[in-house]
This record gives C-alpha cells, sequence and structure tokens, in this order.
C-alpha cells in the first residue's frame, strides 16, 4: 500500500509581513468591486483577472505563473480541477476584509464547502487584494498549508476480450504471458511531466503508475479511487472512502495479437489490427502507436480520396506512361524508374509516384492538408499516449507538395493512423474513433463518424485497394476466396536508396471488401527499413487478415 506525507501548497514564504502591511482603511464599495471581481474570476480559473486585482507589492513578490501555479497546486492536492469552483455572495467582515463562501468540488474527497477570507487593502488611488497563498481554498488560516494523506487500492485487472486474464494484482500476473508481454506495458514512477495530472487523481507522489501500454491506457479505471484524508494545517476536512481498481475487459483478441507478434519477427515498427465497424483494436504489436515515420505510398489514399472528392480526377482519368516527372525543376522518379500511367486506378494499382505527385500539387497545398486532417492528421488521438501524425499546415511549392501527395517530405504516420485510413474507406467514408474497451466497442455503430470523404469517393477507393492485391503491388496479401482491400507504400529514407535498409514497408488493407456489409477487419504494418512495402509489410498483413477472418 502507498500513502503519502502533507503536500505543501504554499509557494511563497514570508507571511507575516502581510498583516501589517495591508490594514488600513478602505472604501466598502471599491473592496466590494475588486472582491467580487476575483471571486467571479476564480470560478472561470481566470488567473490573470485575479491578479489583476492584487495590490501591487503583492504582486512584486511573485509573477503571474508563481500566483496561477501556487492556485493550481491547491487545486490538485485537494484532486480537483480547475473549473471545480464555485463562490457565493462576499460579505464584509471588518477592518477591510471580506469572506467569500467557496465550494469545490473535488475527485475523491467530495464537494469541500468553506470561507476563504480576502483582506483588502488601498493600493494607490484604487483598492486590492493583498492575497496569501491560504486564500487558494477554503478554510485555510493564515500561514496554513493544505495537505494529503492518501492509500492506493489494489490495481484494477486487465482482460482479453475473452476473458483471459492479462495482468492482475500486485505482481501483474497473466494467464497470457506469451501475449500479455506485447501489450500490457510497464508500471514505473510518475513521469515529470505528467506530475501535476497524476497528483489531481490522488495519488501519491512515490506511486507506481502505468507508462506503457494498457497499463497508461487504462491508468484512471486501473488506479481506483485512492482512500484518505484532506487536512487545512493538522485539522482533517475531507475524508475519502477509496474504491478498488476496476476490472477492464480490453478489444484484445489471443489469436489475433498471437498473430501481429509473430508478423512482426522482432522487426523494429508497428502491426495494428482492428475492426472497423466498431473501433475495437484487436491487436497491437510492436512501436504500433508511438512510432512515427513517412508513411509512403499508403498516403496516395488521401492524395487520392481529396483528387475525386474535390473532382480534379475521377475513375475514367488517364495519365501519360512515363518514369518520371518534373515537380518545379526536380525530376521525382517511380520507384525502380518503373514506366507507369493509364487509367487513374492502374496507377494506383502499382503505385506510380510519376501519377500522383502531379496530382497531389494539382489539388494543392491547402486541400491536401484538409483531406489528410479528416482522415486524422494533426489531431490528437483517441488512445493515450499515442503519438499524432502530422502534416504541415503549409506545405510549399509543388515540389513539396507533390513529396508530400506520395508520403513523402515532412509527412509522418503511425501504423495506427495508417490503419484508420483504411478502415475509414471501409466505412463507406466515416471517420472510426478507435478503442481498446470493449464496452465500448459493444456499444459502437457502424453509422457513427464524421464523414471523412464522399460515399462515392469510398466506393472508387475499396476498387482501386482491390486492384492493388488482386493485380498490383501488394499481391502477397492475397487470400484464396476471400477479397482483400490494400495499399502499398515504400517510403525513403534516405535517397537515393541503395538498399532495403533505406526505405521503410508499409500494408494497410481490409478484408472482406466489395461485401455489401462494412468489413470486420483492418490492418496496418509498418516495418522500418525493412524494403518495398509488397515484398515485406503486405506478408505480414495478411498472417493478420487471416487471423482476424477467422474470428469474424
Amino acid at each position: 500500500m502507498l500513502r503519502r506525507r502533507g503536500i505543501p501548497v504554499a509557494i511563497l514564504a514570508g507571511l507575516a509581513f502581510i498583516v501589517g502591511a495591508v490594514v488600513g482603511a478602505t472604501s466598502g464599495s471599491a473592496g466590494e468591486s475588486a472582491v467580487r471581481s476575483y471571486a467571479q474570476a476564480w470560478a472561470k480559473a481566470d488567473w490573470a483577472t485575479m491578479y489583476s486585482q492584487l495590490t501591487t507589492s503583492t504582486r512584486h513578490r511573485m509573477t503571474l505563473l508563481d500566483f496561477a501555479q501556487s492556485n493550481r497546486t491547491t487545486l490538485a492536492t485537494a484532486t480537483a480541477t480547475e473549473r471545480s469552483v464555485s463562490t457565493g455572495e462576499p460579505q464584509e467582515i471588518g477592518d477591510g476584509r471580506w469572506q467569500v463562501p467557496t465550494t469545490v468540488r473535488t475527485r475523491i474527497f467530495g464537494t469541500v464547502r468553506g470561507n476563504v477570507i480576502l483582506q483588502t487593502a488601498e493600493d494607490g488611488d484604487t483598492t486590492a487584494i493583498a492575497w496569501v497563498p491560504s486564500n487558494t481554498f477554503p478554510d485555510l488560516q493564515l500561514g496554513q498549508q493544505l495537505s494529503r494523506n492518501t492509500v492506493m487500492p489494489e490495481r484494477g485487472t486487465l482482460l482479453t476480450k475473452n476473458g483471459e486474464v492479462l495482468a492482475e494484482g500486485a505482481g501483474r500476473t497473466s494467464s497470457a504471458p506469451s501475449i500479455s508481454t506485447e501489450v500490457v506495458g510497464q508500471l514505473g514512477p510518475i513521469p515529470p511531466d505528467r506530475a501535476l495530472e497524476i497528483n489531481a487523481l490522488g495519488i501519491p507522489p512515490d506511486a507506481q503508475v502505468g507508462i506503457s501500454g494498457l497499463e497508461l491506457i487504462f491508468q484512471p479505471e486501473l488506479a481506483g479511487m485512492p482512500s484518505g484524508t484532506l487536512s487545512a494545517g493538522t485539522k482533517v476536512i475531507a475524508r475519502s472512502a477509496g474504491a478498488a481498481g476496476q476490472k477492464i475487459r480490453t478489444t484484445i483478441v489471443p489469436s489475433v495479437e498471437q498473430a501481429a507478434i509473430s508478423a512482426m519477427s522482432g522487426r523494429q515498427g508497428g502491426v495494428v489490427a482492428l475492426n472497423p465497424r466498431s473501433g475495437a483494436i484487436e491487436a497491437f504489436a510492436g512501436q504500433a502507436f508511438s512510432l512515427l515515420q513517412p508513411p509512403g505510398s499508403t498516403f496516395k489514399l488521401i492524395t487520392t480520396a481529396g483528387a475525386l472528392d474535390a473532382g480534379i480526377a475521377t475513375a475514367k482519368s488517364t495519365y501519360p506512361y512515363q518514369s518520371a516527372t518534373e515537380l518545379s525543376g526536380f525530376r521525382l522518379s517511380n520507384a525502380g524508374g518503373e514506366v507507369c500511367g493509364g487509367t487513374l486506378g492502374q496507377a494506383f494499382a502499382v503505385s506510380c509516384n510519376s501519377v500522383f505527385a502531379p496530382l497531389g500539387a494539382k489539388l494543392g497545398s491547402a486541400k491536401l492538408v484538409a483531406a489528410a486532417q479528416r482522415f486524422g492528421f494533426n489531431h490528437v488521438s483517441p488512445i493515450p499516449g499515442a503519438a499524432q501524425s502530422t502534416i504541415p499546415l503549409q506545405l510549399g511549392d509543388d515540389l513539396n507538395t507533390g513529396s508530400s501527395a506520395i508520403g513523402q517530405g515532412q509527412v509522418q504516420a503511425s501504423a495506427l493512423q495508417m490503419a484508420l485510413v483504411a478502415a475509414t474507406v471501409a466505412r463507406r467514408g466515416r471517420l472510426l474513433t478507435p478503442t481498446l474497451n470493449q464496452a465500448v466497442a459493444d456499444q459502437a455503430k457502424a453509422t457513427t463518424g464524421s464523414q471523412a470523404i464522399k460515399r462515392s469517393t469510398a466506393a472508387t477507393l475499396e476498387k482501386f485497394m482491390i486492384g492493388v492485391v488482386s493485380g498490383g503491388t501488394g499481391t502477397a496479401a492475397a487470400i484464396p476466396g476471400v477479397t482483400v482491400a490494400g495499399k502499398t507504400g515504400t517510403a525513403e529514407l534516405r535517397s537515393p536508396s541503395v538498399s532495403p535498409s533505406d526505405t521503410d514497408a508499409w500494408f494497410v488493407a481490409f478484408a472482406p471488401a466489395n461485401n455489401p456489409r462494412i468489413a470486420d477487419n483492418a490492418v496496418g504494418v509498418m516495418f522500418v527499413g525493412a524494403g518495398a512495402g509488397g515484398e515485406t509489410a503486405a506478408p505480414a498483413a495478411r498472417e493478420v487478415l487471416v487471423a482476424m477472418l477467422a474470428q469474424h
């Protein structure tokens, strides 16, 4: 069990001299105006307005940042958020002092009510507040600190979709160790950049918290509710009974997870498998959420979607056969100097740079970026701790825009992000919200989510993706009796590339495709420095899809 000593909240010392310096005759109406403004701003966590109501001498002793941090730290000690304070009618109680009824709603101690005494003083031609650290919480007396003593309950349990134990108890033991080591993640000391956040949950500073994997993703639920006391000085003002950590049934499917681990084969990169209908992530391996790399030609899904939606291309559009194209005076070649072109679908099937780089340049920087953002780029991932896939807001000239259109330049994506792109196509163009919580997945509907691209565009992309697997660069992902829709990617890490280690291998897919019902299975694979996507990533994706199909 973990315990915490009282947490000192006052960040400023030397309070004794303040009292003698501020007491003086003040105008009641002027004092009331300052107090009301301060109290109203407090309820909005408007630290700047609160700070502006302080006396000049008070502001000389501390910066706005110090003032805001003192208030935030006190609220975190009480396990309260910045917007959890409400104030009542201030009452003058003599000698320039005002009593402000204050209510603070906390996470583990319930609602705490009391009074804050604000001292006003003449400050030049105005009346202002002579603030002291005890003004940060109700019923704190001059020189007192708010402190907390909490005890952590037993950590909650992680389960697979079918109820196998992934981690339980203090030892985080598992009945499925072959997969738990890949997905559960680690417990460790509180990271410095999460200290205030964790503190606000009532967790002691010496506690072990989730720092990776499912332990991180479900940290609040698994940690439960600490028990303990909240004290003003030596007086206990609130208590928490606590609550045990929750039992979380995740979306992890053991057989699919085993396939994802096998597909990784110890390589650097990531594999993620998800259900486009529910958003359930059935497996992840490697650095599926955290590693960002240029997505290569898998990004052509977004470029093509943007071009189709904008009406600058159709399925019937045709393009010249050539081995390279020129953008802004720079020659941009196809992989291996291949000559390709033809219809948009034919060019997509063989991943023709000489078609899609100029197409991206024609679409333009603004529309290409907007298309990527509709798929989730430049947005915080709904999976806690997952890296944010990005594309610059301004791509620059035709060369930079064209390079981004084929997944090079400064575009960065995770395996999860590109799997979501494929899943969005499978969902008839509706954006997907991924989840690792089976209870959430059970409530999900295939008709929810914003329309990222037109339904007609998604239908055309699906046909193009089927062509990639049936006769293009992704034939290694073909599964007998199942229509697979996919897209390869081979992203150059250095140019010119002279060995497989110079390129990342990508493949995204969903199956069964060309079906009235939305596909149940989507996968994203990214291997760093592993050569061509069709040669290494596509076979790995096929392995995971086979395992998924066996479950649905």
